[in-house]
């Protein structure tokens, strides 16, 4: 299926007004059954589901690798997969939308894995990724789309465009386990807001920097300076705020951490 579809509109421009047909994303329910059960429902882009799925089933942690996947049927809005472990027992059924989530769930930074990785980058290699991965032309085409890629120290490994950010991490990360790939030396590029639920998907795949064009939370950051994350947001151009685990980025000093109490003494 197309990532778009040109849709009718009218354009205006100042006190003139002109029919005409533009490129709008494609948005679509995709209904997910592991072993005949229903596990979640996402809105989503129509490409590349395999990727998306795998991720998705590894970020949720209802399996623990790609060879659990015994098989992924791809039918019209729907994936079923068969694990190898059939009685495999899954947690509530949810709907994710497009944009942050469907379902709001309270995260513990006490239960989340923490980053084993000695990975190191210059700030050179990642504004050379920046530019390069999410150079979009369906974003310059349809305004409508978010771009996540996974990189390594010396190329980009993968790429993947997605109405939702977070569907494009589980695609990239999926990517990843279906190629064997060693997250522990790469990183995440995400044109979107970091939310803690970015930074959960890559506390668990094990990626230590997510990098972001966009904001982040206070929330991303805090769960990250105590999981050993590296958080970078508002990368754009020579510039860019880091925020907790400098030291992965050479020549860069630790970023001492601020206190809740220190920050309510402050405002």
């Amino acid at each position: 299926m197309m990532m778009y579809r040109k849709m009718p509109c009218l354009q205006v421009d100042g006190d003139r007004s002109d029919p005409a047909m533009h490129e709008v994303v494609e948005e679509i329910p995709i209904a997910l059954f592991v072993n005949g059960r229903h596990a979640m429902t996402a809105m989503m882009s129509p490409v590349n589901l395999e990727d998306f799925v795998t991720g998705y089933l590894f970020t949720e942690q209802i399996i623990k690798g790609v060879e659990e996947i015994e098989s992924i049927k791809i039918e019209k809005n729907r994936v079923s997969v068969i694990t190898k472990n059939l009685f495999k027992v899954l947690g509530p059924k949810k709907t994710i939308l497009s944009g942050c989530g469907g379902s709001t769930s309270y995260i513990d930074p006490a239960k989340l894995p923490k980053i084993k990785s000695g990975f190191v980058i210059s700030t050179g290699k990642i504004q050379e990724a920046i530019k390069t991965v999410l150079d979009s032309d369906l974003h310059r085409t349809t305004g409508g789309i978010h771009v996540v890629a996974l990189v390594g120290q010396e190329k980009t490994i993968s790429v993947a465009e997605d109405i939702g950010r977070h569907n494009a991490l589980d695609r990239v990360i999926g990517f990843g386990l279906r190629n064997g790939i060693d997250f522990s030396q790469t990183l995440v590029i995400s044109s979107g807001r970091i939310s803690s639920e970015m930074v959960r998907k890559c506390l668990t795949a094990n990626i230590p920097i997510i990098v972001s064009r966009s904001a982040t939370t206070t929330l991303s950051i805090e769960i990250a300076e105590k999981t050993g994350l590296t958080v970078i947001a508002f990368a754009r151009g020579s510039k860019m705020n880091i925020y907790t685990h400098a030291q992965r980025i050479k020549g860069m000093a630790p970023v001492t951490p601020i206190s809740y109490d220190q920050k309510v003494k402050k405002h």
